[in-house]
């Protein structure tokens, strides 16, 4: 399992140690984008071995109630460290660590790109994406509805088709997405095909997207769910129920688990820890409202294309 890295054929790059799979892109002076790359590529090479020394803590529940360690008391490396922040709103509730560790790898990485010469960048760790960008630049992010259809639209070539796109300009508080559902790569609790979170940074839109997720649901016999242990036997989750299949729903249904994921959603956006969210199941949508854009000129918040998308 040896720390890999190749250039890919459009300028981005890809990195791969063991789970961890990145594609990073960079715009800018050249010398500057390179300098970047290398510095990316040496921090890289040791975040899997620095995860995995703390791996035992960041399996276990969070305390739901009480005093809480400081990150810092609890962990030594800086991604770790970042994973129990993200996930400290949520201890009221069963949450560790882990639901945040793919957008803090992605931002631990965009660090190195916060340099002078450097126009915008994006680290890409299997859709939780952290992204870097100066005054006058953007970046276009593409939204899949159903997480079960990346892989055959990847699949197909290189024209990738998305269900939704949003222009992330320099003024936007967003500096994070991530998506989150029951046929991604991570287990859920919820029955919500995709959902997308725009944050401030990627580990805080990992955990928003872990938990609005998770709320996406309802009772119905036709949904199978099983410990989390006896579908992948390291799990994080242990015994807790998880989502392994779901069953055409009524849209009626399909609404209510919606509407249960949205009031979650906007409890966390009225709290700051999340700018917009975008849930998704069996071709139905909902998003959480604009939010003031007063402050950030014309534009507007979540995938504003989505209405003519999902008719």
């Amino acid at each position: 399992m040896s720390v890999q890295c190749a250039p890919l054929s459009d300028g981005r790059w890809h990195f791969q140690h063991g789970p961890i799979d990145l594609v990073i892109g960079a715009q800018g002076l050249p010398e500057a984008v390179q300098l970047a790359h290398q510095a990316a590529w040496q921090r890289f090479g040791s975040l899997l071995e620095e995860l995995v020394s703390e791996l035992p803590l960041l399996r276990q529940a969070m305390p739901m109630s009480g005093p809480l360690p400081s990150a810092s008391a609890n962990f030594i490396g800086t991604v770790a460290q970042r994973m129990w922040d993200a996930c400290t709103p949520y201890r009221a509730s069963f949450i560790t660590p882990m639901a945040a560790v793919a957008g803090a790898v992605a931002e631990e990485l965009i660090a190195c790109y916060q340099r002078p010469g450097i126009d915008r960048a994006w680290v890409n760790n299997g859709g939780d994406i952290a992204v870097h960008l100066t005054p006058g630049h953007s970046v276009r992010i593409g939204l899949f509805s159903d997480l079960g259809t990346v892989d055959k639209a990847l699949e197909a070539g290189p024209d990738l088709r998305t269900d939704a796109q949003c222009t992330l300009g320099f003024d936007w508080p967003v500096r994070g997405i991530a998506t989150s559902g029951w046929r991604g790569r991570s287990f859920s609790l919820g029955i919500a095909d995709s959902v997308t979170i725009l944050a401030a940074s990627a580990a805080q839109a990992d955990a928003a997207a872990t938990v609005v997720a998770n709320a996406v649901n309802l009772l119905h016999p036709g949904i199978v769910r099983r410990p989390a242990c006896e579908v992948k036997d390291d799990s994080d989750l242990g015994s807790i129920p998880v989502t392994v299949d779901v069953p055409l729903l009524a849209v009626e249904l399909v609404q209510q688990a919606l509407a249960a994921g949205l009031a979650q959603a906007q409890v966390l956006q009225q709290a700051g820890l999340l700018w917009s969210a975008t849930l998704m199941c069996q071709g139905q949508c909902l998003q959480t409202p604009t939010l003031n854009t007063a402050a950030i000129g014309d534009h507007a918040a979540g995938f504003p294309q989505l209405g003519s998308v999902f008719a």
